[in-house]
């Protein structure tokens, strides 16, 4: 199962979001004030039990110069033990979009002693995803101990002429006491702000002001709560957004912003894809005449995914880039003649030749839910962040993604199911919806073939089979790392499944390249002590890999919406081969309980003296709503139960005897 969290990291940083604080004019290294009632703070009231509280936070953003800059201000009070992690700090960053400069930092005692920071800042990367590598500036807060404040100020530096849809990130993971945010927009473009989420109590609304700086103040602001399988945090989160328009006036009416922003997005596909002559030269040395309309599809998919891909390479250094001094293809012949460009463009090359092959195809733009949930009355075309290609065959509508790399033939990654989309045309295109694909498409397979020793561990083997949208975002999260970091990412994957400390090799090469063939891993195993008992009788639990459900919704009352990536299906398969002298002297009951939705069988098996354990968990869901959260809960708390059944075993004489 996978959360519908992402790396919230990423939509924070790629809006250029981040919690902030000074004046619109910075002042090098001053401080706010600090009163005599912070000093001396124990608690917070209205944050019962808080390990630390914001004291106060501020953002103020400048678009309105050649390089964007963000002045970004922190005070934080450390109320008990479990608080002084968060002496460890990280600022998040594009490293190809921005620079953190002026850090300054401090701690200030109880009894007023300050701490100057005088140490240095080290850079890590946390995620490279579609070649966005984001990165923290890490250093450590000196002498921190509870009742201390902890402050530091920076800068977020942007590329010369970056104007981007701002965003104020409200909600902040501690309790927040004050913040404030301002922002001077860029003066050649209109915008418009507006908050999603709503806004949190005893705040002042964003309004601009005699000066053209847009400003609120806000206070008292609870922590955000984080859940498993929560909707994006952005979505959720108390936030605001600053949409800019290209044109000289902001477009109220929806219907009409889309119209205008359709036909003008068509036309700049149209114009990259029209090269006819040589899409058809390179559909003739693609496929073959006698082809079925399904294996020409095929064939020109996986031609384009084999061209090298920009969007996902490793990321280079703004030295490497100018060095190179590459220019994007201006058209798709560019493209095929370069062998390779972004994963938009190649999506675009897609489209170009299932047209030339006689396809009736169409360029869509659809909304990715992986950082918000689209609501087209928002008018931020940016939430559209994502291409496809539709095509129409046998009347039906499919949708491909051959930008991504390893997205299986006739599936998108999970994160273009079943959202929004616009499918663009001449009149400024149509409202679409992407499938979502059933869950026997994307199966987790796990096949282990054990021993009983004598000491009551199991030693065998075991093979992992990821497929579909499993294997998908397997191969792309490791898409960048060697060998070793590969193998100790699937051998980590095995030890999360079984609820118990196990000992894994990984035996096999996995093919990491494959878009349609699964992922498979194969390992030498060791469970140590997974039977126990005294005497002539001893217990095995039935479920091996069940350590993945066995916290799941484990809390009562749920505060968002239940989300899930996709539809999944896990499927295992394990056999027990006993002791000469062991055999099986009762075995669990059967489960079979299918929700329609979910299902859920376990069986309990018998065979020729081994005992062999089937384990069926499907789901395909995608969002539960909180009100319906008790019955899904209810399923879970079925699953433990069923996992945590046991089989007796039975040895020698008592055997005989029953």
């Amino acid at each position: 199962m996978r959360s519908c969290r992402l790396l919230l990291l990423i939509a924070i940083v790629s809006v250029t979001a981040a919690v902030r604080f000074s004046a619109p004019v910075s002042a090098g290294d001053e401080w706010q004030p600090i009163t005599p009632e912070e000093l001396k703070m124990t608690s917070e009231p209205k944050a019962p039990g808080a390990p630390a509280i914001y004291l106060y936070r501020q953002v103020d953003r400048n678009d309105n110069t050649q390089a964007t800059t963000e002045y970004n201000y922190l005070r934080i009070k450390i109320l008990n033990e479990e608080g002084r992690k968060y002496a460890n700090i990280e600022i998040p960053y594009v490293s190809q979009k921005v620079n953190i400069s002026g850090i300054r930092a401090r701690t200030i005692h109880p009894d007023g002693t300050i701490v100057p920071f005088d140490g240095k800042s080290f850079d890590k990367i946390v995620s490279n995803v579609r070649g966005k590598k984001i990165r923290v500036k890490t250093f450590s807060m000196p002498d921190v101990q509870v009742g201390s404040i902890i402050e530091y100020h920076f800068n977020y530096d942007f590329e010369d002429h970056y104007v981007y849809d701002s965003l104020w990130i409200v909600s902040a993971d501690l309790f927040t006491k004050h913040a404030k945010f301002s922002l001077i927009p860029y003066a050649r473009f209109p915008v418009r702000w507006m908050w999603p989420a709503g806004l949190p109590a005893n705040t002042t609304p964003p309004a601009e002001g005699p000066d053209h700086i847009v400003r609120m103040t806000t206070q008292d602001v609870p922590g955000f709560e984080v859940e498993d399988f929560m909707p994006p945090e952005n979505e959720v989160k108390f936030r605001v957004n600053f949409i800019y328009s290209s044109d000289l006036s902001i477009e109220t009416n929806a219907d009409k912003y889309w119209k205008q922003f359709g036909k003008k997005e068509n036309g700049q596909v149209e114009g990259f894809i029209g090269k006819q002559r040589e899409m058809q030269q390179a559909v003739s040395e693609t496929t073959s005449p006698d082809d079925t309309p399904e294996e020409k599809l095929r064939k020109i998919y996986v031609r384009v995914q084999s061209l090298h891909n920009t969007s996902f390479e490793v990321g280079k250094t703004e030295q490497e880039q100018k060095r190179e001094k590459s220019k994007p293809p201006s058209n798709v012949a560019e493209l095929w003649k370069n062998g390779g460009g972004d994963g938009r463009s190649l999506t675009w090359l897609y489209l170009a030749m299932v047209r030339a092959a006689g396809f009736e195809a169409y360029p869509a733009l659809v909304a990715r839910r992986d950082e918000y949930f689209f609501v087209k009355e928002r008018m931020n075309s940016h939430e559209l962040n994502d291409n496809v290609v539709l095509v129409k065959v046998d009347g039906k509508d499919r949708y491909f993604d051959p930008g991504t790399p390893f997205t299986p033939f006739g599936l998108l990654p999970w994160s273009e199911t079943g959202v929004v989309g616009l499918r663009l045309d001449k009149d400024g295109g149509t409202w679409i919806q992407t499938e979502v694909p059933d869950s026997n498409v994307s199966k987790i397979e796990r096949i282990g073939s054990f021993k009983l020793a004598e000491e009551g561990s199991l030693e065998g083997k075991v093979t992992l089979k990821y497929s579909g949208l499993e294997g998908l975002y397997r191969r792309l999260e490791q898409r960048n790392q060697d060998d070793t970091a590969r193998k100790t990412f699937l051998e980590e994957q095995l030890k999360d499944y079984v609820p118990a400390a196990i000992e894994a090799e990984l035996t096999n090469k996995p093919d990491w390249t494959s878009s349609s063939a699964p992922l498979v891993a194969e390992f030498d195993v060791k469970i140590p002590g997974w039977v126990s008992g005294a005497g002539r009788r001893a217990i095995l639990p039935v479920g091996v890999f069940s350590a993945t459900e066995k916290h799941v919704f484990e809390h009562a009352n749920r505060v968002y919406t239940v989300c899930f990536r996709f539809p999944f299906k896990t499927v295992d398969n394990v056999t027990v081969e006993l002791p000469p002298d062991w055999k099986i002297g009762s075995l669990p009951q059967d489960q079979d309980r299918d929700a329609k939705a979910v299902e859920y069988i376990t069986k309990a098996e018998n065979k020729d003296g081994s005992l062999h354990l089937t384990r069926v968990l499907r789901s395909d869901l995608i969002l539960v709503p909180q009100d319906k959260y008790p019955a899904l809960r209810n399923f879970f708390q079925l699953v433990r139960s069923g996992d945590e059944q046991q089989v007796v075993l039975q040895q020698g004489a008592a055997a005989a005897s029953n």
